[in-house]
């Protein structure tokens, strides 16, 4: 296991976008993007301030020293970003891989499903998005009828995970679904009903009925073009079902379940086009697959038409992106009876049926940042660069006349840019490991904190 090395946060392009052109682009928000993405939320200047100042020393760090031969080094502190900061939100990835495949899902089989809406009906979802939950709960609804119905289980419990998203391929505003699916249903008794093959056309003709009536019935799509809707042949709705991963592959299902979390943007997509005296203010190239209709693989940006695109897809806070349904829920988890079940003869058409009555999920304990940092890097944060042997966290700063004496002393002192000043760090500062950006991507790993989307439900799960 090899020491790791420390990045530098300000040579990211985000960081340096953000830094010179975040200021112009609250300027200019309201006359040129508030037509298009809606007033400028107050989520969206908190989340860019801490992503400036994550990994920044200037805000905080810890000292970690190797009691052997006393060699020391600063460790930054975190933002603790979901869903923005590249870094940060790439910790969350590899909790949420590790909690489903090792705490929720069961060893049945499984399949990853995505559901996605016409182009005309995105607008209402970016000027309200509390119409988003909604989707989310026409979707569920539409696969338990669909799974129900084949296998004709009336009462039978589907396991589901899906995620929003909100972002396309090259950042336009895009929502639809991914969904982590049981691929059958379970029963109260303990056993699980493996789905036969079947067309999936039914749940895309229910899904699009039921989404067309949900708009009407609010009042925001006219009946008439709800009628055109209907009766179009290809309407912009879609399901898509992946191939069936079988219990054994855990590292494929853990594979799916950091995809449908993953990041609404990739720093190592940025190509940054310096100014010039035709372009002022330079331009951002954001480099994706080959986009058929388009004939490109890239779209091109203005610095602060490329920050309204990746901002839009921040959400508000405590809004949970994702969403545990049937046998996965809370609710099920909490309620699950824990002495395994007598077993029956099986009803309803399954192709097979698994007994899944004894299985407990495992406990796993809380991943901390060292351990992180091992599965994703290869590389030991507490592993002395010089002499090998154990290193260890002796003090934690976070006052500023004290951080500056000592930054100063060290020669690493500099201001860097604030969109907001604001309080003082709290006392649950994070500790964040920082890597070289020429070796890899901005990607690490912190001490867990409380996380909507991991581990709330990771407590429930171990109740």
């Amino acid at each position: 296991m090899q020491p790791y090395r420390q990045r530098k946060p300000r040579a990211s392009p985000l960081w340096k976008c953000l830094t010179r052109h975040f200021v112009a682009f609250c300027a200019c928000y309201e006359a040129r993007f508030q037509p298009r993405y809606g007033f400028l939320r107050p989520i969206i200047p908190e989340v860019v301030g801490k992503f400036l100042d994550c990994g920044d020393l200037d805000r905080g760090f810890a000292r970690v020293r190797c009691d052997h031969c006393h060699h020391e080094y600063l460790l930054a502190f975190s933002c603790k970003g979901r869903w923005f900061c590249p870094s940060c939100h790439q910790k969350k990835v590899q909790l949420f891989g590790a909690l489903l495949t090792e705490t929720i899902l069961f060893p049945v089989p499984h399949r990853h499903f995505t559901f996605g809406i016409p182009k005309m009906l995105r607008v209402y979802f970016r000027f309200d998005r509390t119409l988003l939950k909604e989707i989310c709960r026409i979707a569920h609804a539409c696969l338990v009828e669909y799974m129900q119905t084949a296998l004709d289980l009336p009462d039978g419990l589907p396991g589901v995970v899906m995620c929003i998203h909100t972002f396309g391929e090259y950042l336009d505003f895009h929502p639809h679904l991914h969904a982590l699916v049981a691929d059958g249903l379970f029963t109260r008794d303990g056993l699980f009903h493996v789905m036969s093959e079947t067309s999936l056309a039914p749940l895309e003709e229910l899904f699009r009925a039921r989404v067309i009536a949900f708009l009407v019935e609010k009042g925001l799509l006219p009946p008439e073009r709800a009628r055109v809707l209907r009766g179009w042949t290809h309407s912009g709705f879609n399901v898509f079902r992946s191939r069936r991963v079988a219990p054994e592959e855990r590292a494929d299902l853990e594979r799916l379940a950091q995809y449908i979390i993953r990041n609404p943007f990739s720093v190592e997509k940025m190509q940054v086009t310096e100014a010039n005296r035709a372009n002022p203010d330079g331009s951002i190239i954001y480099h994706s697959g080959m986009n058929p209709k388009i004939q490109r693989n890239f779209e091109i940006f203005s610095p602060c038409e490329f920050i309204a695109a990746i901002t839009q897809h921040i959400p508000d806070k405590s809004f949970q992106l994702v969403r545990y349904y049937g046998w996965y829920s809370n609710k099920m988890r909490g309620q699950r009876d824990k002495q395994a079940a007598a077993v029956v003869q099986p009803d309803g058409k399954a192709a097979a049926v698994i007994d899944v009555s004894e299985h407990k999920p495992r406990r796993i304990p809380s991943r901390k940042w060292r351990e992180l940092i091992k599965k994703v890097w290869e590389a030991d944060p507490l592993l002395c660069p010089r002499c090998q042997k154990e290193m260890r966290i002796v003090a934690l700063i976070d006052e500023r006349i004290v951080i500056e004496r000592i930054l100063r002393h060290l020669g690493l002192w500099q201001q860097g840019f604030r969109v907001a000043s604001g309080p003082d760090p709290p006392g649950d500062l994070v500790i964040e490991p920082c890597f070289d950006l020429s070796r890899r991507s901005e990607t690490e790993a912190d001490d867990i904190a409380p996380d909507y989307d991991t581990d709330l439900d990771l407590a429930c799960a171990n109740d």
